[in-house]
């Protein structure tokens, strides 16, 4: 039996949290929202997945939130709604969020945003009647301890990251079919996550996560046209050049992939991921000296940034 890459350790706490919608907290039983409202009709919306840590005060902080808020305003001018409040204003919520669930470490929040309430069930944009809907979910969820060590197991699908002019894969909208169906076919194969190529048939990401190999002691990861801009890969790519390791952004085919020394993948919830085995090729055994460099350096950024408070 598999396991997703998202593999979280069962906490109790998440059956008491509150949830805030639209500014006011509610139980976890009782958060809902209109069945008119976009991204339940539509997919449309943008949202973020947020990682927390203890803070100089022991207060919870989210790492990399002023990426995260300006990928999320991205997203929400490309699908040319107005969020409805500033930037400040929603860090303000997502704190008072937390202080709340007194969710202060091991926190993952998955910050959701969608158009707002339409009058119908009408794809036009013109028909929703209400600002849009901002829903937080502080969840207690910290990645399984194997995670960090034991590979990933993953499988080459044939759904592909396609071309920005049919739906760009730069924009992390509520809308997830391609990458859902990517997930159902590497599971049907016995796999934890899908590689996806892009539409030349080079390697492009994973249906949920960033992927990387370490070849000839460099680090590969796609040229990043077909994949959203990831918070975790950035700073991986960072980090890596600052300590002086070779880090491209090329394309490159699943014949390379099989050759590398290592795999991984990234993410804001579990950080630097090994892979073990790609389409049935063995790449390593588990953590391999470059990954656990990187786990490393990835969590030296994260305190520095974390470091700086609220």
């Amino acid at each position: 039996m598999t396991h997703s890459t998202h593999s979280y350790v069962h906490d109790p706490r998440n059956e008491t949290i509150v949830i805030d919608i639209n500014g006011e907290m509610f139980p976890r039983n009782e958060a809902k929202i209109s069945v008119f409202d976009s991204g339940f009709i539509l997919g449309d919306g943008v949202w973020e997945g947020l990682r927390v840590h203890p803070g100089p005060d022991g207060k919870g902080v989210i790492a990399f939130l002023d990426r995260h808020l300006k990928r999320l305003w991205e997203g929400a001018k490309t699908l040319d709604f107005d969020m409805g409040l500033t930037k400040d204003a929603l860090r303000e919520r997502l704190y008072k969020c937390l202080d709340a669930n007194s969710a202060h470490e091991g926190v993952h929040i998955r910050l959701m945003v969608s158009r707002g309430v339409k009058s119908t069930p009408y794809q036009d944009p013109r028909a929703t009647i209400t600002p849009p809907t901002i829903v937080i979910i502080p969840e207690f969820k910290r990645p399984a301890p194997e995670t960090a060590t034991n590979g990933k197991r993953l499988f080459t699908v044939h759904v592909r990251r396609g071309y920005p002019d049919v739906q760009d894969q730069k924009l992390n909208s509520h809308s997830k079919l391609n990458c859902i169906m990517a997930c159902i076919q590497a599971t049907k194969a016995g796999a934890d996550e899908a590689l996806m190529l892009d539409p030349h048939g080079f390697v492009a990401t994973c249906n949920s996560t960033h992927f990387f190999i370490v070849k000839d002691g460099e680090l590969w990861t796609s040229s990043g046209d077909y994949c959203i801009g990831g918070i975790t890969r950035g700073a991986i790519l960072e980090v890596a050049r600052a300590d002086g390791i070779t880090a491209r952004e090329k394309n490159f085919s699943v014949h390379d992939v099989y050759g590398a020394e290592e795999a991984f993948i990234t993410g804001t919830f579990a950080g630097v991921t090994p892979v073990s085995e790609i389409d049935g090729r063995r790449i390593s055994a588990g953590r391999g000296p470059m990954v656990e460099r990187l786990q490393s350096l990835y969590k030296a950024r994260v305190a520095k940034d974390i470091a700086k408070g609220r």
